[in-house]
């Protein structure tokens, strides 16, 4: 990003005007939406993962999964269709919008659909994407659900077979799930339970809300001061312990919420000071799994945005906590320049989570 637009967002963020209906002036649009345009049909390189159970299962991604395929792996190209579909949403005056529009139509085919979801039924695969890609799925569907427009109708109708296979998948794996997974990688529950809570609410199914809402008090509710200490690991791009912050404040009330933050969470300082959360040190650009940490900075910032919306107005720690996420939203922002493939085909989708405030706010109508 260019520095003026960093400190343009930046500023947005640091006002409290971090939702739709105010940063649509203020956000990067054709920089972000370029960086998904440039790789959901982009299948090379790529990295997938593959059971095989004989000879038939041997093929290129684009017929493996000729839906998303691009952007690197699946998940990626998954959240890549959803930064377009937000943005369109949210700015379809845009120059970019004609280009996303008929790139969305290419992907969302009802023949490439039935592929994916032939491929995901597959006994053997039972894991496949499990949770991280299966919540952006649903993500996907969430702002498809809430845009009040005849496209997102009729790209919902043409993936719903696919949400329905990947609902009942998590269904079942919850149903089992003993413990949480508590990584900073994709196999995290906690960002996934926030994703999977803000589709049930989209999509008005209660059941799975309830299933969701009862796993993340019996995984999360009783913990006891986050080790804030051992984080970053050395690869993650989501925090741990305000990951799950983020997802309790989604099931408590903000009374209840800010008592359970109090014990989780004791050393958020009262003093409007943002250093007790140190920026990660990025040491590599080029490596992919290095560079997941300026993508650390964006869903922290998010995350510690989430906090606040969790908790109940004029809480002492909410200077601190926005002012934590301020600091990792300008170190970010400042690192989703498409310098790099390894960063440029996923960050943008972190990035526009970020700054159009869709884990706070929502939809935009």
């Amino acid at each position: 990003m260019k520095l003026q637009e960093i400190i343009t967002v930046t500023l947005v963020l640091a006002l409290g005007l971090n939702h739709p209906a105010n940063a649509r002036a203020d956000v990067p649009v054709e920089r972000f939406a370029g960086l998904a345009l440039d790789c959901i049909h982009q299948e090379y390189p790529n990295k997938i993962s593959h059971v095989m159970a004989g000879d038939q299962d041997v093929g290129p991604p684009r017929k493996l999964t000729p839906v998303f395929y691009g952007c690197f792996d699946w998940h990626s190209s998954v959240h890549g269709h959803w930064l377009l579909v937000r943005l369109l949403r949210l700015y379809p005056e845009g120059e970019f919008a004609e280009r996303a529009g008929e790139a969305l139509d290419v992907s969302f085919q009802a023949d490439k659909v039935a592929v994916e979801v032939d491929y995901a039924r597959h006994p053997q695969r039972a894991s496949f994407e499990r949770p991280y890609g299966i919540a952006w799925l649903l993500q996907l569907m969430t702002e498809l659900r809430e845009w009040d427009d005849p496209r997102a109708q009729r790209w919902q109708e043409i993936l719903q077979p696919l949400e329905s296979v990947y609902v009942e998948k998590t269904r079942e794996w919850l149903g089992k799930l003993a413990y949480p997974i508590r990584i900073g990688e994709h196999a995290q529950t906690a960002f996934a339970f926030a994703l999977f809570l803000d589709w049930s609410k989209a999509s008005a199914n209660s059941e799975f809300a309830k299933l969701v809402s009862e796993r993340s008090m019996a995984f999360y509710s009783g913990d006891l001061v986050c080790p804030l200490d051992y984080e970053p690991g050395g690869q993650d791009f989501l925090s741990p312990c305000l990951a799950e912050a983020d997802l309790m404040r989604r099931v408590m009330d903000p009374q209840r919420y800010a008592q359970w933050l109090t014990v989780f969470m004791p050393r958020i300082p009262l003093d409007g000071s943002a250093g007790w959360i140190p920026l990660a040190k990025i040491t590599d650009r080029t490596d992919g799994k290095l560079a997941h940490l300026d993508g650390l900075h964006l869903s922290r910032a998010w995350a510690l945005e989430g906090m606040v919306a969790g908790l109940p107005e004029g809480d002492p720690r909410i200077p601190s906590l926005k002012a934590a996420a301020v600091m990792h939203a300008e170190a970010g922002l400042a690192s989703v320049t498409g310098e790099h493939y390894e960063g440029g085909h996923w960050l943008g989708s972190f990035a526009t989570y970020l700054v159009t405030a869709r884990g706070v706010q929502g939809g935009a109508d």
